[in-house]
This record gives C-alpha cells, sequence and structure tokens, in this order.
C-alpha cells in the first residue's frame, strides 16, 4: 500500500496520520493526490458548505517596540507613517461597519510602549457602546504578553479585564512559526513559541475561541511546518479551543527579510493548505486568507481541503503593507460568486461559526 493509499484508508477510518506522513507529503509533488485526501477529509466534516463572514479590520496602531525582520506594517514612534488611532476614530469605525452589515471587527496592532492596558479595555468599551451588535475578535498572544508586562498583571488577570470590556474571542496570530530556531531568526523580540502557547492555553481555559496561524514560505523547512502543527494539534487535543487554522503566505516585496524570492508558489500555497487539512484532524476548519494567496488560488483551495474563506474585511492594512497586491475588501456578493463557481455552498457566518445566512 503507498502513501496516498494510507492515508486514505487512515482518513476514511477517522485514524490521525502522524508527522512523518505529513512530511512524506511535503516532499510529494503530486498535488492532485494529495488536494484529493484534503477534499475527502474536508467533506466528511464539512460536505459542500464554505463558510465566510462580514468584517471589518481595525488595527489600532502600528508603533510597536518588536520590528520583526518580516514585518512591513510595524514603525517606531517617531518614524513617518507612524499613527495611533484615538478611541473616538475606533468607535467610528466599528458604527461605520455594523452600519456596512459587518457581524465582526478584527482587532490586532503594535506593541505601543505607552498605550496602558486601560486603553485597550476603554476601547473595546467604546465598540461595545457604539456598535453593540457587533462581535469583537481582538488582540493575538503576543498582545495580550504585552498588556501583561505593561500592566504588571497576570495573564489571567489581563483576559478576565478585556473580557469584561467585551472582548468576544482571540484572532490567531502571531505564531509565526512556533520552532524556537527558526523563531529566533525572524522575531527574535516576539515572545517564545511556548510562551504563544501558553498564552493560548490560558484563553482557552477563560472560555475564549481562538484561531491559529502560521507563517509559511521564508526560511522554515517543511519540517518546521509539521512540527509548528504538531503543537497546535496537541493543545487542541487538550483545550478544544481552536477555530480554524489559517496558513499564512509571506509577502517579500516590502519585508526587512530579504531572501531572494518573489513570495510562495500557488503549488506550495495549495499544498499547504491541503496537508493541513488532513493533519490537523481536530480542528474543524481551514482558512484560505484570500488576501494573501490573492483571490484565485483561494478559489482553487476550496477543492483542497479548505471550507472557510474569512472575509469581506475592509480596510486591511498588514498584509498590504507587507506587498500583497491582492484588494483591500471584497463585498458579500463577490464572495458568494466565487464560493459557487467552485461548486461549492456558502454560508455566511458569525465569528463563532453559527450560520447568519444559507444561500
Amino acid at each position: 500500500m503507498n502513501l496516498f493509499e494510507t492515508i486514505g484508508r487512515k482518513i476514511e477510518n477517522s485514524e490521525r496520520i502522524s508527522t512523518d506522513e505529513a512530511l512524506e507529503l511535503f516532499t510529494s509533488n503530486d498535488l492532485l493526490a494529495i488536494g484529493r485526501l484534503a477534499d475527502r477529509a474536508n467533506r466528511i466534516k464539512n460536505g459542500l458548505t464554505v463558510f465566510f463572514n462580514c468584517n471589518r479590520h481595525i488595527n489600532p496602531t502600528n508603533i510597536c517596540v518588536n520590528r520583526c525582520s518580516f514585518c512591513a506594517f510595524s514603525r517606531s514612534a517617531d518614524e513617518a507613517g507612524a499613527y495611533a488611532l484615538s478611541l473616538e476614530e475606533i468607535a467610528q469605525s466599528a458604527q461605520e461597519a455594523s452600519a456596512a452589515g459587518a457581524t465582526e471587527v478584527h482587532i490586532v496592532g503594535g506593541l505601543h510602549p505607552d498605550l496602558p492596558l486601560d486603553f485597550y479595555c476603554a476601547a473595546l468599551k467604546a465598540i461595545r457602546q457604539s456598535a453593540p451588535g457587533l462581535h469583537i475578535k481582538a488582540f493575538t498572544a503576543v498582545e495580550i504578553d504585552h498588556f501583561a508586562r505593561i500592566s504588571g498583571l497576570s495573564i489571567e488577570q489581563v483576559l478576565k479585564q478585556l473580557i469584561d470590556a467585551g472582548l468576544g474571542s482571540m484572532p490567531g496570530g502571531g505564531a509565526e512559526i512556533l520552532v524556537e530556531n527558526v523563531r529566533q531568526k525572524i522575531c527574535p523580540e516576539k515572545i517564545s513559541g511556548q510562551r504563544w502557547l501558553e498564552v493560548i492555553r490560558l484563553a482557552h481555559l477563560a472560555g475564549l475561541k481562538t484561531n491559529a496561524t502560521m507563517l509559511y514560505g521564508h526560511i522554515e523547512s517543511p519540517a518546521d511546518r509539521v512540527a509548528h502543527m504538531e503543537l497546535l494539534r496537541s493543545l487542541q487535543d487538550e483545550t478544544g479551543g481552536f477555530q480554524a487554522f489559517i496558513p499564512l503566505a509571506f509577502q517579500p516585496d516590502n519585508s526587512a527579510l530579504k531572501l531572494g524570492i518573489k513570495g510562495t508558489s500557488g503549488l506550495d500555497d495549495l499544498k499547504t493548505l491541503a496537508i493541513s487539512r488532513i493533519f490537523l484532524d481536530n480542528f474543524n476548519h481551514i482558512k484560505a486568507y484570500w488576501i494573501m494567496l490573492g483571490e484565485k488560488i483561494a478559489q482553487v483551495s476550496l477543492s483542497f481541503g479548505v471550507n472557510d474563506l474569512d472575509g469581506t474585511v475592509v480596510e486591511e492594512k498588514i498584509g498590504h503593507d507587507a506587498g500583497a497586491n491582492s484588494p483591500q475588501s471584497m463585498t458579500r456578493d463577490d464572495l458568494i460568486r466565487l464560493i459557487r463557481l467552485a461548486g461549492k455552498t456558502p454560508v455566511e457566518r458569525d465569528t463563532l461559526y453559527r450560520p447568519v445566512n444559507s444561500m
């Protein structure tokens, strides 16, 4: 029995593939065979359903004490282009999003050295007051750790204050690659991979759902990708708090991490998404972040194990600052059309994957 037959049988029997088998898939050039396995695994979990939501991104500040080499978004406080939104501007953006039909605001930003935890709690309260119907998905594990350090509070105390102020769930950013020797090369100032996992574990124990990401296509190896996913799979076994896994394609154009490359290939994008669907058997959702992949690869990925296309987004900054050339947003109708043309059933969801509209 060859590799694909072995894994196919495991998928049908709801058995877990090993890290060695995942690595073998990464070394295989048979993209269509990998895609068929991922599509089958996805259909068992999700049928033909593809989720999306109507959301807006708000980035409160790009001023950051960390200057990760791959990031083109962050600025020093005295650098050209540095900004910090006021509470009024944050509330106004949320109100505009709600009026336009959004059900979620997605809030991430830099680690500002001078903004206290009270500011972020006040921002959540301002959003809840100006747009009470919006779900607030906010703050990466890296930001939560920063809030704890500047406030002198524990992670648990920080999470409680934010939840009391209106935090509904957390995104999955800041994971990058959880393998420490890679992490030390691309983001040495950022919290360790173990600390990221620790903060996320505490968020899950506090009742928050989160996502998980992986930044790929830079200096990491296929073995690093598999090790990263294995750490996530193990934590999901423990807490069950992850909703979606989101591989993020490295955008090299405006990054200080100069590797002499022009970004990931379509083949690598599809292979990475497909293998993540096969390997992460305890994650319900694999998301193609069309901002970084482009609309066409994101659409094709719906036959490679993906069942979520993120959302309308509106005013995305981080990926575009890095060099993504996708649109700044997509309309609800654009997403529905893209999904239907792939032969799938679009379902508008809220942040917690409860259907809002089925088409």
